[in-house]
């Protein structure tokens, strides 16, 4: 491999200031060319390396894609060229390259996989069709369900074979350098995937050569006015900035050549994202943000990474506190490099890493580093398995087994890859080195170490001093954890201290798991009681065929977990029960006449019933013709929820939703009048109409959470009728808010968007 990146400059300075990838517009170039590139990479770091497996591919899939053309018009087989080409610069072996070659063959082809193992191998047609299950998978922002389970998927594929994601991760960055040939509402949808998942998992992964591209092109699609702000500014003082980075790169080169240390040194500008993450996290402008160059000093050995660190600090003041060592202690992704901030000329803040070249490899590539081609003498080749590294997939892997509640695991595992970028480091008393998410607590500590020791600890040493359990932990704090054999574990309040997903995740466990018995026991007991009171035979009930259904609604793998969930608070053992009886009706139900709903209403004969606006026309009630149907204000259905009708005496059929309280709390005598209903195909397939939805909002309270809230209204277009607040001592504020919206995937794509503000605990739907 060259170790010379960037650009030559007359002076022998490298400066890297090229966006190319990034600005420049959809590659039209033949599949001829992109063919011989292709393979160019690939003797660039492995001269010998056989290509007939990589022609093959290439010939197979060029015959499959041939009829395909892509949005931008090009041929289809320019995208999977460009996917290989992506992995060959990140130089991993020919088994990977051939499936990114081939990993859209079976999905839009008539290839299949079996095929691709008779014609290759079964290692390529196992990639390939983890890819493939990859591609057909449904990210939706305002399904979490869905996108919960379907991140389960990616991450079972990751285990079995992590250049599976490593070909997706390339898929994708492909699509997002050409996404701008999508509808504008599909470049957010994917921006926003991009930036919420793949990146962050490009990061742990520690494949900073694609992470930074796919945080730099979200953000150009997601905050376009923003991008092209930082473009033209950045671009308007280029020269200057040059001149800056020339002069600094070639006064560090001077004193490292000096010391007589064999050193690479380059100069850049920090990626688009970076800045506008600075931006944001400080409230500062682009003239306010000056650390925005920094200089890269590649060197042979760790030693001569500490000498050029002395050389540096030396030379410039270094800025306090703005050092970390991630060569003595690295980061979960493998990470290593020495950082320093310092002040450079006319008082211009720069940072400086220091790494050396094999360093400087994994920084770039991560996990893909560990399968360079490497040969043995019988001339087969062979990779680096470094899987045993990959920790963190192995924790996510935990994770699921112990999860049933995906929206849980959806939560924890989005709050993991937030909080990966700050760390902080400490020791335990024996001086091994823990690297936990900034801002965590001794308990994170605790619980880093082992679940026992969290769950027995009742107090916390640090640098030999006790410390509140809110204690926030320093870098270089050296912590011991006091436990207790009579502690009865965690406290609920722990939860709102700690900053780790692992120690949430392990206390969250240990309640389910210590207090399950007892939930399963008082659930049964309170299903039974409501029963009881209600006159409604459980038994009939408890039949596989409805309960399955009530499982499948509420999210739950076994009907003890039903249990325990109405047995611990989570879950109203009347909702369940509703909806069982709906199952059981759906058996059971009998033909409702018009003239008995005719005779139910016919009570008041002299009041006829309200007229119902045009909108209301989007109902179909079983059995029934020419009769009012009004939307009942309690619970304000809107069309995709599950409905229910109900006769009432004199006002026609008001529709409400199956979980609102006042369904599941009518009384005995009066459920026989509950009717099915269900919207009609004109309402789900768009109406043009606009329903009533109401909301509520738990936030901690805060300047600036209203404006959030009314902000998603706004951009969204959508018109608030009404809107109340009310605060708590507590320092919580809960906010109803009603709106007008076409229906119920409007209703989640608004819900999901307010769920991402800060400070927003939960949202509800009003039920009555």
């Amino acid at each position: 491999m060259d170790r010379k990146q960037g650009q030559e400059n007359t002076n022998n300075t490298v400066v890297n200031d090229d966006f190319s990838d990034i600005t420049a517009p959809a590659d039209f170039t033949s599949p001829e060319v992109l063919y011989d590139k292709l393979i160019q990479t690939i003797h660039g770091y492995h001269p010998s390396a056989d290509i007939s497996m990589i022609e093959k591919a290439y010939n197979l899939a060029y015959n499959a894609h041939k009829d395909q053309k892509r949005k931008s018009g090009e041929p289809y087989i320019i995208h999977p060229l460009c996917v290989a080409i992506i992995l060959a610069e990140l130089e991993l072996d020919k088994e990977t390259i051939v499936s990114g070659i081939l990993h859209d063959v079976v999905e839009d082809t008539v290839l299949t996989t079996e095929q691709i193992s008779e014609q290759f191998s079964d290692e390529v047609a196992l990639l390939v069709d983890g890819v493939t299950k990859l591609t057909q998978l449904n990210y939706s922002k305002d399904k979490v369900e869905i996108q919960a389970e379907n991140l389960r998927k990616m991450f079972l594929a990751m285990a079995k074979d992590i250049r599976v994601i490593l070909i997706k991760l390339a898929d994708r960055l492909h699509n997002m350098r050409t996404l701008q040939y999508m509808k504008p509402e599909k470049q957010k949808e994917k921006a926003r995937e991009t930036m919420d998942i793949y990146a962050p998992i490009a990061q742990r992964l520690g494949i900073s050569k694609i992470k930074v591209e796919l945080d730099d092109l979200s953000l150009k699609y997601l905050e376009p006015e923003v991008y092209q702000g930082l473009i033209e500014k950045i671009a308007s003082k280029k020269s200057e900035r040059e001149s800056f980075i020339r002069d600094i790169v070639s006064e560090v080169k001077n004193h490292i050549k000096t010391a007589n240390i064999d050193a690479k040194i380059d100069g850049r500008v920090k990626h688009f994202f970076s800045i506008y993450k600075k931006m944001v996290n400080q409230n500062k402008t682009l003239e306010q943000i000056y650390d925005l160059f920094a200089v890269r000093i590649i060197v042979e050995t760790v030693k001569d990474c500490y000498a050029a660190l002395g050389v540096i600090h030396e030379m410039y003041k270094p800025i306090p506190g703005r050092f970390k060592d991630y060569i003595a202690m690295p980061k979960a992704n493998m990470y290593q490099s020495l950082h320093t901030t310092l002040i450079g000329p006319e008082g211009r803040p720069f940072e400086v890493q220091i790494r050396t070249y094999e360093m400087h490899r994994t920084a770039e590539y991560g996990i893909a580093a560990h399968w360079k081609y490497k040969e043995n003498q019988d001339g087969k080749n062979t990779r680096d398995n470094e899987e045993a590294k990959l920790t963190w997939l192995r924790q996510i892997l935990e994770w699921q087994r112990e999860m049933s509640d995906n929206k849980e695991f959806l939560s924890l595992l989005k709050s993991d890859l937030d909080l990966f970028s700050e760390s902080v480091y400490c020791f335990t008393p024996t001086g091994d080195v823990k690297n936990l998410p900034n801002g965590s607590t001794p308990i994170d500590f605790a619980y880093s170490i082992h679940s026992a020791v969290g769950n027995k600890m009742v107090g916390a040493r640090v640098n030999g001093k006790l410390v509140p359990i809110e204690y926030k932990i320093q870098n270089g704090d050296r912590i011991e954890i006091i436990t207790s054999q009579n502690s009865r574990g965690p406290s609920r309040d722990w939860l709102s201290v700690v900053k780790s997903t692992q120690a949430k995740n392990k206390i969250n466990q240990w309640f389910k798991t210590e207090l399950k018995e007892d939930n399963i026991s008082r659930g049964k007991d309170m299903m039974s009681s409501y029963c009881k009171t209600k006159n409604i035979v459980l038994s009939d009930l408890l039949k596989t065929e409805f309960t399955e259904k009530a499982m499948r609604k509420y999210g739950f793998r076994d009907w003890d977990s039903v249990y325990a969930a109405i047995g611990h608070g989570g879950l109203k053992e009347g909702q369940i029960v509703n909806k069982l009886i709906d199952e059981y009706k759906k058996k059971q139900k009998k033909e409702i006449t018009d003239e008995k709903v005719l005779e139910t209403i016919s009570e008041v004969k002299d009041n006829k019933p309200a007229t119902v606006a045009k909108s209301r026309s989007g109902i179909v009630v079983e059995g029934i013709h020419d009769v009012a149907v009004r939307f009942s204000k309690c619970c304000s259905p809107v069309p995709g929820d599950e409905i229910v009708g109900f006769v009432t005496r004199g006002r026609g059929v008001s529709i409400h939703r199956t979980d609102c309280i006042n369904v599941i709390n009518l009384p005995e005598e009066d459920r026989a009048r509950l009717i099915d209903a269900e919207w009609a195909a004109s309402a789900d397939k768009g109406p043009s109409e606009l329903y009533t939805a109401e909301i509520k909002i738990f936030a901690n309270n805060r300047n600036g959470v209203l404006l959030d809230v009314s902000k998603v209204f706004t951009e969204n277009k959508i018109d608030v009728t009404s809107m109340t607040v009310r605060t708590s001592k507590q320092g919580t504020a809960t906010i109803n808010i009603a709106f007008e919206i076409h229906g119920v995937e409007q209703l989640r794509i608004i819900v999901g968007k307010i769920r991402n503000i800060e400070s927003v605990l939960d949202i509800e739907r009003t039920t009555g």
